[in-house]
């Protein structure tokens, strides 16, 4: 995960939840359901759970709120100063999806929100198969993050941003890391473990992976 997207986050960190709350027209359709999918996502989540790119702890609290034992990742030192003081029941360390503290406890659920498109095809690959051998029997990779079905909706995604004048998103649709749902469907294959995507909006889909018993 490279450098230049910690230095985003820090930039970014003040003006985070205005932007994912619908404050940025740009990507309000992004993040549209935003509250929902949380809290969709925190309700599947199994304790414990260990959670990459946690932000501002927007997820996280949710999780915590519900009784669940969370372990946080952050590479973003801002990021990490407002989820502490957000969520200062969890436990957030400095790291990212591939280079993080060792655990000491047993993962049953590993999540993520809006960040794993930050890994090139190989990192994700990586982490899949990194996250599969922490997991207990049973236990899940849960993810929402924007995913192209394929080149095609890729094109038309990109097209719509650029007719709305949003070429800042459409720049994002360019040059960021999202995955096209076939490569993630591979990348889980590989681990043996189960995975279906749901949409929730015109970009975010809902991933879910099972880990055999």
């Amino acid at each position: 995960m490279g450098v230049e997207f910690v230095d985003l986050f820090d930039q970014w960190a003040s003006s985070y939840d205005n932007t994912v709350n619908g404050g940025d027209p740009e990507y309000k359709e992004v993040f549209k359901h935003y509250e929902d999918m949380l809290g969709e996502l925190a309700d599947i989540s199994v304790s414990p759970v260990l959670e990459f790119g946690v932000g501002t702890a927007n997820l996280t609290r949710k999780m915590v709120r519900q009784g669940k034992v969370v372990i946080g990742i952050e590479p973003s030192l801002e990021m990490r100063k407002i989820a502490k003081i957000k969520c200062p029941e969890a436990a957030i360390y400095e790291g990212d999806f591939i280079e993080y503290p060792s655990l000491q406890v047993p993962v049953r659920s590993v999540v993520s929100s809006f960040a794993f498109h930050h890994l090139t095809h190989e990192e994700k690959v990586q982490a899949i198969r990194d996250y599969e051998a922490l997991l207990e029997p049973g236990g899940g990779i849960i993810m929402i993050d924007t995913v192209f079905q394929d080149k095609d909706h890729r094109r038309q995604l990109i097209e719509a941003a650029e007719q709305d004048g949003f070429l800042n998103l459409a720049q994002d649709l360019k040059e960021e890391h999202y995955a096209y749902m076939d490569e993630l469907k591979q990348a889980f294959k590989a681990v043996n473990m189960d995975v279906t995507f749901t949409q929730k909006n015109k970009y975010a889909w809902l991933i879910q992976a099972k880990k055999g018993a």
